[in-house]
């Protein structure tokens, strides 16, 4: 049996709890931790980019989902063994913080939060064009203002509130796709009441050029368009710090990201690929998704998607406010961000930090409506990289952790890496490898997308370097040695 964690080990921060400056606490329910662990792997992306990427490889997208789905499994299950260790606001920030040294959590975890600032403008600006769609009356700026405004307010109130939105946000999108594969398989089989599509078959796997239409190497170009799809995995370690038992959350979120993976990504698209042949024009069109529905002649398929899509972007920017937060919350409890972020509020919401975070993402919906080709741009493109960078940082993290777990405290291994070392260096070796042909893309953007988050990742790394060199740990100094333990796993 597990036993529950104190405060300090869920990675609040020393005080009274219920006061201000109490810390982080202990708001999400079990019910809350499921549905964020399954709906943190079904983006906006799943339903908006698959179109790309079935036009590109075909079939064999398939295998391309696989591959990128198994490197996700891989990582999630070392940040797994780290977390369920020693949970903590922070997750792998924190974990990299400890294992390799405080320039690697400083930088991952800027990389991390500015990855989700952006993400905020992104989703917002997608859920403003659907419900300008429905109610033109209000401008598309409108909406991304008054959605903006609405979750944050559901922040703000306390972490139960975000837990209580994001539970049926995400409750919403599990059944809809469990409703997609289940009523889009019936009707591959020919067995679904009243619809008869003369296009649904198995035989669209193999059928127009082949499983592989474009050749091998074009499933290696899929990675490329689906690799962004699944960042969002991660947020269940991150959340678990404010459950009332983190280290069983954590555990069992990575016990159940296989299926989760299976289900929704891989189950879904075998449906798409199935019911319509991989080079019909609808796909192009409509989505592949809508495309799908409108094969089988389902009335008003286009609006139940868009709905879909909106509660999965609403998802989408409500996780994100919450993770950026929180990340900007342990940065500024290891003294990597201004002490102000570390504060909460008497319901153990980190005020400051949700507020700085979504004036940057309030910052970068202007940049999107008054320069999206040149600022707004430059911050997608140069954000782009993140998530293979965080998932190679918690491989080398996992190496060093391991041993460290070992030596001080070995039976906080609840959960550990398969096959260690060697699996977790495989892991790190196929990430470099997706990078590096990353560079080889021109016609997607893949070159451009590594460059530029490269660059400000090279701008982040300078500055943690000056700073651990120089001993200028920002706000934190004379700190409370317990609170920066608990942060970084000890």
């Amino acid at each position: 049996m597990t036993s529950k964690p104190t405060p300090t080990e869920a990675g609040h921060v020393p005080g009274g709890p219920g006061e201000p400056g109490g810390g982080l606490q202990a708001g999400l329910k079990n019910r809350h931790l499921t549905m964020i662990a399954i709906g943190g792997v079904i983006g906006a992306g799943l339903f908006v980019g698959s179109s790309a990427g079935i036009a590109t490889a075909g079939p064999g997208i398939l295998l391309s989902y696989a591959l990128v789905g198994t490197l996700v499994v891989l990582v999630m299950r070392m940040l797994g063994e780290m977390s369920a260790a020693n949970p903590t606001s922070g997750s792998f920030s924190a974990h990299a913080d400890r294992a390799l040294g405080r320039w690697a959590g400083f930088s991952i975890g800027w990389l991390y939060w500015f990855f989700w600032v952006v993400v905020l403008a992104v989703e917002a600006t997608a859920g403003a064009k659907i419900l300008e769609g429905w109610i033109p009356a209000v401008p598309q700026w409108g909406w991304a203002l008054i959605v903006m405004i609405v979750l944050t307010a559901t922040n703000l109130v306390s972490v139960g509130s975000y837990g209580e939105f994001e539970f049926w946000f995400a409750g919403i999108k599990v059944v809809a796709i469990g409703a997609f594969i289940v009523v889009g398989a019936l009707a591959v089989f020919g067995v679904l009441p009243g619809v008869h599509s003369d296009k649904a078959g198995l035989d669209n796997l193999t059928g127009h050029s082949g499983f592989l239409p474009h050749g091998p190497g074009a499933i290696l170009t899929g990675v490329l368009l689906v690799v962004f799809s699944f960042m969002g995995s991660e947020i269940a370690t991150l959340a678990a710090g404010e459950s009332e038992d983190p280290r069983r959350a954590v555990t069992k979120s990575t016990n159940s990201i296989i299926w989760r993976i299976a289900v929704f990504y891989l189950g879904s698209i075998l449906v798409v690929v199935s019911l319509l042949p991989w080079d019909d024009a609808s796909i192009a069109e409509k989505g592949s998704y809508v495309a799908a529905l409108d094969s089988l002649g389902i009335a008003h398929a286009g609006q139940i998607m868009n709905f879909i899509v909106l509660t999965s972007v609403l998802s989408c920017l409500n996780s994100g406010l919450y993770t950026a937060s929180r990340m900007a919350f342990s940065l500024g409890v290891r003294g990597d961000a201004p002490r102000a972020f570390a504060r909460t509020t008497g319901r153990g919401v980190p005020m400051t930090a949700i507020v700085v975070s979504v004036l940057f993402g309030f910052l970068a919906v202007f940049f999107n409506y008054k320069y999206p080709d040149s600022v707004f741009l430059f911050l997608v493109n140069s954000s782009g990289a993140v998530a293979l960078f965080v998932w190679l940082v918690i491989c080398f993290s996992q190496l060093r952790m391991r041993k460290i777990i070992q030596r001080e405290a070995p039976e906080k291994l609840i959960v550990k890496m398969w096959l260690y070392p060697y699996l977790t260096w495989a892991t790190a070796a196929l990430i470099v490898f997706v990078l590096g042909y990353m560079l080889t893309d021109t016609e997607h953007d893949g070159r451009e997308t590594v460059l530029l988050s490269l660059l400000v990742a090279a701008v982040v790394l300078v500055i943690a370097v000056v700073r651990q060199k120089m001993g200028s740990r920002t706000a934190g100094a004379g700190r409370d040695p317990e609170t920066e333990r608990a942060e970084v796993g000890v």
